[in-house]
């Protein structure tokens, strides 16, 4: 979502500008040994840091920083900025190299990238949180008018109100079937009444949901170009829930590529030191709390104090689920007899009020404290801190053909559906959730999931 301000763009110029100046300043001065004195030494300094500024505004313009993109997440922009630096510092390199600057002290030229990546990132991160915050508190939304019906508006409605920060405002439905509200939003007419609806509304944007005929789509785009409003077509994903696309070009035809493979990062060995070094450290700090709730379970009924449970892993390897026991001792033989009442479409089984969970067990699982023991199965190698949640062996069998990728990576204690709503989610929108995560998985994405984890487990919202 880019939309030019002058304003805005000026002052993100300036404030550029004022940090790059004191990135260079900074290291310059702190290295007086290391700098010349002389008018023919610092007009070298003056020049190389001139061109090296230039270099770097004129990167994060062409990586469109300039311009207000609500989609960018803070990550994906400190990324950008990041090498954006990358590229003018080596751009600086190679004008020290050419020119022949040995004046240029190594140390003064490392510290120089040090405190640009500091200060231009920190300062992205901190205008994205503002940004954020003041488009939450409804300034500068944008009036948005949805195009389409069915399951696909449904899901789209539901992502708008969980993105706040994008600030986008629906104003109605365009529907050719539908005469009543469709989700509490209103039918502001059919699909020839664009134009007056776009116009009564002071619609900003349009959204155009779901699979259309060819004709139709035409006319629809047509119609859209006269308004010019900014069009956005939500690409159908077949149900199928593929890891990742890219938009290329054949020829001049427009050509979307979906991607099935597993990503590197989701297995990779960085992201198992992580999970090795927190679940041994998380071990022992927390080693006092296993007792205390062993004690207390102990205390209210008879039986073991871990359930072990079979569940389906990486690859579909099974293996023994480890969690503090929270129901009573003969719990698994009235399963069938409760499955029925199960509030969890799909394959999946979930009662908010589980006649078989003891007091002491509704405790640890409104705080996910029944979670806890699956440390173990991280430190086996069974699971990882972050991931899809594994399945019992039983109802990963029943999942649906297009949900098996979520089994190509390790499954995790906690994961995206967990901290976006837990058992209160449709089972379609957990799977989306897995989906989504399996494709955008990183070691920051990682971390970032088990910091908002804390306040989810002690909210206890959707935990059951």
């Amino acid at each position: 979502m880019l939309r030019t301000n002058k304003f805005a763009h000026f002052l993100y110029l300036i404030i550029d500008s004022l940090l790059i100046s004191v990135s260079f300043l900074v290291p310059y001065l702190a290295n007086p040994s290391l700098v010349p004195h002389d008018a023919i030494g610092q007009k070298a300094y003056l020049t190389v840091f001139f061109f090296w500024g230039i270099c770097l505004i004129f990167i994060l313009n062409n990586f469109h920083l300039y311009i207000t993109a609500r989609y960018l997440n803070i990550l994906k922009e400190s990324f950008v900025v990041s090498r954006a630096v990358g590229y003018a510092s080596i751009l600086a390199a190679l004008f020290i190299y050419l020119l022949k600057i040995n004046i240029f002290s190594r140390t003064v030229f490392v510290e120089s990238v040090l405190a640009l990546l500091i200060t231009t990132v920190s300062w992205r991160i901190l205008k994205r949180i503002c940004v954020r915050r003041l488009i939450e508190s409804g300034f500068s939304n944008y009036n948005v008018l949805l195009i389409g019906s069915g399951e696909e508006i449904k899901i789209t409605l539901q992502e708008i109100k969980d993105s706040p920060f994008l600030g986008l405002r629906v104003k109605g439905i365009l529907n050719d079937k539908e005469t009543d509200d469709i989700y509490g939003f209103k039918i502001l007419g059919k699909l020839r009444d664009l134009e007056h609806v776009v116009k009564k509304y002071f619609i900003d944007e349009i959204y155009i949901v779901g699979l259309f005929d060819k004709i139709t789509m035409r006319d629809l785009i047509a119609q859209c170009k006269k308004t010019n409003k900014a069009v956005r077509v939500i690409l159908d994903d077949f149900g199928l829930y593929f890891q990742g696309l890219s938009l290329n070009y054949l020829g001049s035809l427009p050509l979307i590529t979906y991607f099935q493979e597993v990503p590197a990062k989701a297995n990779g060995v960085l992201k198992r030191l992580f999970d090795i070094c927190v679940s041994g450290v998380l071990l022992i700090i927390l080693l006092p709390v296993f007792l205390t709730i062993s004690l207390f379970i102990k205390m209210e009924s008879k039986g073991p104090v871990f359930y072990t449970s079979k569940r389906s892993g990486r690859k579909g390897k099974i293996f023994n689920f480890y969690k503090f026991r929270s129901m009573l001792l003969d719990a698994e033989k009235n399963k069938e007899a409760l499955r029925e009442k199960s509030e969890v479409a799909g394959p999946i089984f979930k009662i908010k009020k589980d006649p078989r969970i003891t007091r002491v067990g509704r405790f640890l699982r409104k705080h996910s404290l029944d979670e806890l023991p699956q440390i173990i199965n991280v430190l086996k190698g069974d699971m990882s801190l972050v991931g899809p949640r594994p399945f019992p062996v039983e109802e990963s069998n029943k999942i649906e053909y297009k949900h098996i990728p979520r089994l190509n990576i390790r499954p995790g204690i906690t994961g995206l559906a967990q901290i976006k709503g837990r058992s209160d989610l449709k089972f379609n929108q957990w799977m989306r959730w897995d989906a989504w995560y399996f494709n955008n998985c990183s070691l920051g994405l990682d971390i970032k999931i088990l910091l908002w984890t804390i306040p989810a487990v002690f909210n206890g919202k959707g935990a059951y």
